[in-house]
């Protein structure tokens, strides 16, 4: 069914390490990575910047690209593209993270580059982005993939309702969302405010993951440490995956999962676990 494809996002496969390691580059060698996520029955993987950097400069993108072909993956992602809207050689550009990717996607053929935007509160003024972004997205669209938008609650793109209004307002083919479930509920983002924002096609992809009622710490500590298994935690999991399906999203569905418990577990291990559980909920 459609509806159980499964993606391994980069995190749920990266072993023990986490968005708050310097460099937070997975310890699991990426055969070994790509061999469990094969066997846990996931149709896809994704990978971030830091580990793409490290395999390009070791077995290179085409025998990554072999590697995952073999394994009977048929979907890659990957990430994270921030401050895209700074010109190059101003402080805080991106281009070098932004070509590293551009030139994986020419090997990889990714469904979509996730991207982000920065930490901080949310823009003022989000039209202000959306010339950066077409650019963006035609520049991806040179290299056979597409931007996904990935809103957080602790960042400049905060909701995805801001969200769908930047790529409304983008309007062009290669630009969608990234909808996350942790960043939606921990957004306070409600389930009709949810399905108000979306419009067909507008969802590239989705991360499913769980989490406590309360949050424990900031939103970014919380995030990285305590996520849990899909359905085991307070979220309305079931309640997103039917506005994702009546918005016209029939998968593949990630599966995103950082904590410390989940880190802890050996790889194939941790991978079946969220992979059942996920499957459970849709």
């Amino acid at each position: 069914m459609a509806e159980s494809r499964l993606v391994a996002t980069a995190w749920t496969s990266a072993g023990d390490t986490s968005p708050m390691h310097v460099p937070p580059v997975s310890p699991v060698p990426i055969a070994e990575r790509i061999k469990a996520i094969a066997e846990a029955g996931y149709v896809g993987m994704g990978l971030i910047q830091d580990d793409l950097r490290v395999i390009r400069d070791s077995i290179g993108f085409s025998q990554l690209r072999s590697l995952i072909d073999a394994a009977g993956l048929t979907h890659a992602e990957i990430e994270l593209i921030e401050r895209w809207w700074i010109p190059r050689g101003a402080d805080g550009h991106s281009y070098e993270v932004r070509e590293l990717l551009f030139d994986a996607a020419d090997v990889l053929r990714p469904a979509f580059i996730k991207i982000g935007s920065e930490l901080g509160p949310p823009a003022t003024r989000p039209d202000e982005l959306i010339e950066q972004l077409r650019r963006l997205a035609d520049e991806a669209a040179t290299h056979g993939t597409r931007i996904a938008i990935e809103t957080m609650p602790f960042s400049r793109i905060a909701t995805v309702p801001m969200g769908a209004d930047i790529v409304t307002a983008a309007d062009h083919p290669g630009v969608g969302l990234l909808v996350d479930a942790w960043h939606v509920f921990r957004a306070g983002t409600s389930l009709d405010e949810l399905s108000d924002a979306l419009t067909p096609g507008m969802v590239f992809g989705v991360e499913l993951d769980d989490a406590a009622d309360e949050v424990d710490g900031t939103l970014f500590e919380d995030t990285v440490h305590n996520r849990l298994l899909c359905g085991e935690g307070e979220f309305d999991l079931p309640g997103l995956v039917s506005v994702l399906r009546d918005s016209g999203f029939d998968g593949p569905w990630g599966v995103e999962i950082l904590s410390d418990d989940f880190r802890a577990l050996p790889v194939a291990e941790a991978l079946r676990a969220a992979a059942d559980t996920a499957r459970a909920v849709l």
